[in-house]
């Protein structure tokens, strides 16, 4: 089941449809109107992705991929084919015939990678012979590829034809990752943010770990880029206090302030030369 809540105290209409329950009843305590219930997924809802200005995607422990209709609420379509749960799910925009088409790239359990075509609901693209799953996808527009994170780094090409991909990690695996600028890019496994590099020969791609940062005291769960020069890492470390220190280039210019939360900040200077993390 799938909540859409938009802000706003209007009155809705009520017009009914087959995937949504309509919410009528007053919400004095929330300053939300939830709209509409849309029901059709079987299981816990991890991910949800715009595909454009009228239709998003969801996706979660059921295996489905669900495609809807902002307006109406209804579902266009079911798609099927993952056996296990979506690991991850992200839209990539690439232009074909001159015109931009938007598809779907979506991660299993099952070991699978597959492109979704939204507009027919077909799936386009497979592979199934990984290693092991991914945990988390990443796109790079600029470059016209995009990356699987897992136990393994890999790079893909729009033909879903691997371009070149990193040694085997540890058994925690890539969590989630985030582009920065120069084609670097920051990869959560663990506790640990590694920074990688893709190196660009004419039509070749190589990607190689620049930069260990082993900062966080827990598992890294969230990675954000902020701008050109700052991206932002978040982690819990429990019931253990430890401060958050925010690092400058001068030792003495250090803050602490104590929580039981750590959010760290990297600070990017070119060619990955300067790094300074917030504790």
């Amino acid at each position: 089941m799938l909540r859409w809540i938009l802000g706003g105290r209007e009155a809705q209409g009520t017009v009914e449809k087959s995937a949504a329950l309509f919410i009528g009843e007053e919400q004095p305590k929330n300053c939300f109107t939830e709209m509409q219930v849309l029901k059709g997924h079987f299981d816990i809802v991890r991910f949800l992705v715009q595909i454009d200005d009228l239709r998003f995607a969801s996706a979660g422990d059921d295996g489905l991929v669900l495609i809807w209709n902002v307006e109406t609420g209804d579902c266009l379509f079911a798609l099927r084919g993952h056996t296990q749960q979506i690991t991850a799910m992200t839209s990539y925009t690439f232009i074909r015939g001159g015109n931009a088409h938007t598809a779907l790239l979506t991660a299993s359990s099952d070991r699978t990678l597959s492109l979704w075509d939204p507009d027919s609901g077909n799936r386009v693209q497979n592979i199934s012979d990984l290693q092991s799953s991914v945990k988390c996808l990443l796109v790079l527009v600029r470059l016209d590829v995009w990356l699987s994170g897992g136990n393994e780094l890999c790079v893909w090409n729009r033909d879903f034809e691997l371009q070149c991909k990193t040694v085997h990690h540890s058994d925690a695996g890539i969590s989630t990752m985030v582009e920065l600028p120069k084609n670097f890019i920051a990869a959560a496994m663990d506790k640990e943010i590694v920074i990688f590099k893709l190196n660009l020969s004419g039509s070749d791609i190589a990607v190689m770990a620049m930069r260990h940062l082993a900062d966080h005291q827990d598992t890294i769960h969230s990675l954000i880029h902020i701008n050109d020069g700052l991206f932002a890492s978040g982690s819990h470390i429990g019931d253990e206090r430890q401060p958050i220190r925010v690092q400058t280039e001068s030792p003495e210019t250090d803050r602490e302030v104590h929580s039981t939360h750590e959010l760290r900040w990297g600070v990017y200077s070119g060619g990955c030369r300067q790094w300074s993390v917030c504790l």
